[in-house]
């Protein structure tokens, strides 16, 4: 058996006695204090993350861009250098092959961060679409750590703890900055619903950064259950979860992200043709009437039937709003806001309602 992989930051986490479990192909943290204290500290100051097991591929030359709107969903014709866009790979059928994040660093350079579980069959995916097109792509995945530093104190600590000025940076822009004497690039995005960066640095930099933020005691050390509590609260998607190959962004609820308007990219006409026609089931969000709390995987059923209707993809009783919530792929005649539906938990089932899936409120910078 193939053994896990670790991040640069790995021995960090064992020093702070975090619990480490397998996740994406690598040990990566779950918790330090305990996964609501870090989740909290998240929502009101300041929450720092091990993101290095994420991938990133650079994308270069004269048909850079025409190749990247050509694999990714969303449309990055004439962007400005240090735009970030969020969209998704997707195979000829529709499916996600996977969602990601594009920075345009120049007119013929672009950088992808793609999820560290699908990072060589990504890396495959984009090389085996190259053909034709002048461009050279590069997995730097082993080069880059990257550390995420989230919350409404997180402009101040990375100014004030890491020495980076980061109040110009507006919500999904980036720049690339020397750090430490090593150039580096620092973004800000977020992936909890509250304001946030992330940096990309050699792996000695991202040590080096993760120490001073640590004894800086501005920043609560955080594992990836909270990172999976928070974005779920505000309705954004896991790929495995809410996305996966045979998962299209029409069901679930992301064609803001897919430009049907471009010329062409792969996946195009499948989209397409499911928007017109419609989708036979839809991704919701699901409230219990009850504290039972319902997982990946669990049955959705009819109210007044024994009909499976659906399957849960993501639940949990949510920290921030104290509800049991789930998001759920559902057959579309039952996907309306205010179907009441019920959860399969084990043996018994419990009632539910379909409800919005953005259950908390987003705080990102305007």
């Amino acid at each position: 058996m193939e053994e896990n992989k670790r991040t640069c930051l790995y021995p960090e986490h064992v020093s702070l006695k975090a619990l480490i479990s397998p996740f994406g192909g690598f040990d990566m943290p779950i918790q330090y204090r305990g996964i609501v204290e870090e989740h909290n500290a998240v929502r009101n100051a300041c929450g720092i993350f091990d993101v290095s097991h994420m991938g990133e591929v650079s994308i270069t030359g004269t048909d850079a861009e025409r190749y990247v709107n050509h694999i990714f969903s969303n449309d990055v014709t004439d962007a400005p250098v240090g735009k970030c866009f969020y969209g998704m790979m997707l195979n000829p059928r529709g499916g996600v092959v996977d969602d990601l994040l594009v920075y345009k660093r120049g007119d013929e350079s672009f950088f992808l961060v793609i999820n560290a579980s699908n990072i060589d069959k990504d890396v495959a995916w984009i090389e085996s679409n190259a053909s034709g097109f002048d461009v050279k792509v590069e997995n730097l995945s082993d080069f880059y750590g990257e550390i995420a530093i989230q919350g409404p104190k997180a402009e101040e600590v990375v100014e004030d703890v890491l020495g980076i000025h980061v109040s110009d940076l507006a919500f999904y822009t980036f720049k690339e900055v020397t750090y430490m004497d090593k150039p580096a690039i620092i973004s800000r995005t977020g992936y909890t619903g509250e304001d946030g960066f992330e940096l990309y640095a050699p792996h000695d930099v991202t040590v080096a950064t993760w120490r001073r933020l640590i004894e800086s005691g501005k920043a609560e050390p955080c594992g990836l259950g909270c990172r999976d509590t928070l974005r779920f609260e505000v309705g954004l998607p896991l790929y495995g979860d809410e996305l996966a190959d045979d998962i299209t962004p029409v069901e679930a609820g992301l064609t803001m992200f897919v430009k049907l308007d471009k010329p062409e990219f792969i996946g195009k006409e499948a989209v397409a043709a499911q928007k017109a026609g419609g989708p036979a089931r839809k991704l919701v969000g699901l409230e219990l009437l009850d504290r039972a709390i319902p997982r990946h995987g669990y049955e959705v059923l009819a109210a007044d039937t024994d009909e499976v209707v659906g399957v849960v993809t993501t639940g949990y009783h949510a920290i921030s709003v104290d509800k049991s919530i789930a998001m759920a792929l559902v057959n579309t005649p039952y996907a309306a806001l205010g179907t009441p539906l019920r959860v399969r938990i084990r043996r018994k089932t419990f009632p539910a309602v379909v409800v919005k899936k953005k259950f908390y409120n987003k705080n990102y910078k305007k």
